[in-house]
């Protein structure tokens, strides 16, 4: 009776554990989809059909360098938040008070600023699947985004939402990529030895995707979920690699899918490349796959923005903490109601833009500064080719975005 019972409870503690790798495997994965999904926005659809135009089979070797951009600076960030166990804006406050709340007006700006473009995404994205008005696309997409905010579980419910919306995104890119029959062997050749370079392509890409808030949403989301600490490291780095793949997968697909109707000779739509696209390439049916994409990628870019740009206010305040998700919630609205009655302001997003490609060299050089300092990370060290290759992004990425703000400035009093 006492073996039975013995035997009950080590089985039932086997259950558990495997219950609680499922649960935190799950996270990780959520985490990943949320840092991908939140970069894959209406933006990110554009630029790749915009610079393919332009570059065409040259364009893949922009994306591999903008992938190992995008590798160096995620690894580096998520490794620190992680092992110090705090927010980005408190690292940024022990490196130097103060920083931390420059850093996080930065963020939440930029986040409410593009958030206005994902939620008018939103709403071009169901009126090309449905023919809704675009407003009421861009309301009732809010509406879907503040819901996942509402349940119970607003973490579980935002990782699901990333997941399915980042999937759904790949296999319809893919399909239409596969369609188009693009010129495969050329892409590979010019993705080594490129016809041409771009260097602005090459930093718009990374702007785009670890630029601004994204590059912290898959780490505070980790810390959110109560992961940190040295010994999450190796899940921690999967993790953040598996959101590298996925924004790599879905910009290689788009960018074939581009390509072979660019090889084909087709004009593609200056007023909406990226819808021009999947149109030529499968009639009204792609114009269709085309709305769901452009839902998906902006209904997640608006919750990725809101959870993200909250999160670097969350530690300021005990009320902030205890009612983030409604501030969360207010974020979304306040991002709609600016959509609905004013557009988007072309002014305030030239000039967030360009403050926005400053966040992630002044970001990443606090964190790198902060994992040296063992208020901040304790007895860890941190690996030296991470803090190069880290460093070298700051490097290249502060200089021009320094250049970008300059010429930017002056389009604000034209």
């Amino acid at each position: 009776m006492l073996a039975k019972k013995v035997e009950l409870e080590e089985n039932a503690a086997k259950e558990k554990g495997k219950k609680k790798k499922k649960v935190s495997n799950s996270i990780l994965l959520g985490a990943a989809f949320l840092m991908a999904t939140s970069s894959i926005g209406p933006g990110f659809l554009t630029q790749t059909t915009v610079f393919t135009q332009q570059l065409a089979a040259s364009f893949a070797f922009v994306i591999l360098i903008s992938l190992l951009l995008d590798a160096f600076a995620q690894l580096n960030i998520w490794r620190i938040i992680v092992v110090s166990g705090l927010p980005g804006q408190e690292i940024a406050n022990k490196v130097l008070p103060g920083l931390g709340v420059f850093l996080a007006v930065l963020i939440v700006l930029g986040g409410l600023a593009f958030n206005i473009g994902n939620v008018a995404g939103a709403g071009l994205g169901l009126n090309a699947m449905l023919g809704l008005d675009p407003k009421t696309g861009a309301i009732i997409s809010a509406a879907f985004a503040i819901f996942i905010f509402l349940v119970k579980e607003a973490g579980k419910a935002m990782d699901k939402v990333a997941q399915i919306a980042g999937l759904i995104m790949i296999i319809l890119m893919i399909y239409v990529a596969f369609i188009t029959s693009p010129p495969v062997g050329e892409a590979l050749v010019n993705t080594i030895k490129p016809e041409k370079i771009s260097i602005f392509a090459i930093v718009t890409l990374v702007g785009g995707t670890v630029g601004g808030y994204i590059t912290f949403a898959g780490g505070h989301r980790l810390l959110d979920a109560g992961i940190k600490g040295v010994e999450s490291l190796p899940e921690v780095t999967k993790s953040s690699v598996t959101g590298i793949i996925v924004t790599g997968l879905m910009r290689i697909a788009l960018f074939l899918a581009v390509l072979g109707v660019v090889s084909k000779g087709l004009q593609i739509d200056a007023a909406n490349p990226p819808a021009s696209v999947f149109q030529l390439a499968a009639g009204n049916v792609g114009y269709r796959m085309f709305g769901i994409i452009m839902w998906a990628a902006a209904i997640t870019s608006v919750v990725g923005a809101a959870y993200t740009s909250v999160s670097f206010i969350r530690s300021f305040s005990p009320v902030i903490e205890k009612y983030h998700n409604w501030i969360i919630i207010l974020f979304i609205l306040v991002s709609t109601v600016t959509f609905s009655l004013v557009g988007r302001p072309i002014k305030i997003l030239l000039l967030v833009g360009a403050l926005n490609a400053l966040i992630l060299p002044i970001a990443l050089g606090t964190l790198l500064i902060g994992v040296y300092k063992k208020n901040v990370v304790g007895d860890y060290k941190h690996p030296l080719w991470l803090t190069i290759t880290g460093g070298l992004v700051v490097i290249v990425m502060g200089y021009l975005g320094i250049n970008t703000l300059i010429e930017q400035i002056p389009l604000l009093f034209k």
